[in-house]
């Protein structure tokens, strides 16, 4: 059994092309699609693999898309759990406008899950929380599941003996950041997410740090991980404030670039490193990231060619 765990409740099966210009009314001829299995937690565990590491995906999946998107899986290097549901996995698309290299991206909604669903879920996740497993929850989540259903899992995850490492949005990360406790293992979020949850706005590293600090001494979280996009990235725990600042990058394409950040510090501690040393990995491979086009994630020699020029300060 691998040492990490993924969990992707709201799966996407990811098309990906691109076409000249992206005008309104006719029909547009686009280049070959590419397909992926997407989604938070399904990307943490590819990029893991990507970085040279071992996991497990815990993924819902259900109907004709979940079928094809099981298939995309079968050609990935980690094992799959499977939780089957009622309707088809959602899909999303990214179009690239060469004209320009902007990107577009249009998500489409998962299938409603019932009550009786969630609960079948979390029965069938409680025997893949191990002790000692790191446990990442990562990405949206289907509509009909509460938004705290993060802090049920943390709750199951610690009394198991597993830590939880959360990375969501929206109304989810906003249960997160009231979450009653027990805390988090870690929770990561973006300033534009800081933002959001708490309606204040950040201008630097150290206002973004004093924030972080107020969630882990209010018990939300015993670590911190905050994105402030190309800038670099901000980590928090009780005992240490610091800023890992990347190389300057050309981004090709920003989809995946969190996702790789979090396998990479989800790989980190899972070997025993310390904070500090997840995060400069995490920052590395980020940046490898956002230099692969359309949906690529990191690429291992890159990560570790852009860890040497990773700058960490003091906050």
């Amino acid at each position: 059994m691998s040492d990490i765990l993924t969990i992707t409740l709201n799966p996407a099966y990811d098309v990906s092309t691109s076409v000249g210009t992206v005008t309104p009314g006719p029909k547009l001829r686009c280049e070959p699609a590419t397909y992926d299995p997407g989604g938070g937690g399904v990307n943490v565990s590819r990029a893991i693999s990507r970085l040279g590491g071992v996991s497990t995906a815990f993924v819902a999946l259900g109907g004709q898309t979940g079928a094809m998107f099981h298939a995309l899986l079968d050609a990935e290097d980690f094992e799959v759990a499977q939780f089957e549901i009622e309707g088809n996995t959602r899909q999303s698309l990214a179009v690239i406008e060469t004209s320009t290299r902007q990107q577009y991206r249009f998500q489409l909604p998962g299938p409603d899950w019932r009550p009786e669903q969630t609960a079948a879920m979390l029965e069938h996740l409680r025997s893949h929380l191990t002790r000692g497993r790191i446990v990442v929850m990562s990405g949206s989540l289907p509509p009909g599941v509460p938004a705290d259903i993060a802090s049920t899992v943390n709750k199951l995850a610690v009394e198991r003996g597993s830590r939880l490492i959360l990375d969501t949005s929206g109304a989810a990360l906003v249960a997160a950041a009231a979450n009653p406790g027990p805390p988090f293992a870690l929770l990561r979020m973006d300033g534009a997410e800081a933002t959001e949850v708490s309606g204040r706005t950040f201008t630097s590293p150290a206002e973004l740090a004093d924030y972080g600090l107020e969630l882990v001494r209010g018990g939300v979280a015993e670590q911190l991980v905050m994105s402030m996009g190309a800038t670099g990235t901000v980590g928090v725990s009780a005992t240490e404030r610091f800023f890992c600042r990347p190389p300057k990058l050309e981004t090709l394409s920003a989809i995946g670039a969190g996702d790789s950040m979090v396998a990479a510090i989800a790989l980190e501690l899972s070997q025993g490193m310390s904070l500090r040393d997840a995060v400069r990995h995490g920052v590395a491979a980020a940046g490898s990231a956002v230099l692969t086009p359309a949906t690529e994630l990191c690429s291992k020699a890159t990560a570790d060619e852009i860890l040497g020029q990773v700058v960490t300060e003091e906050i």
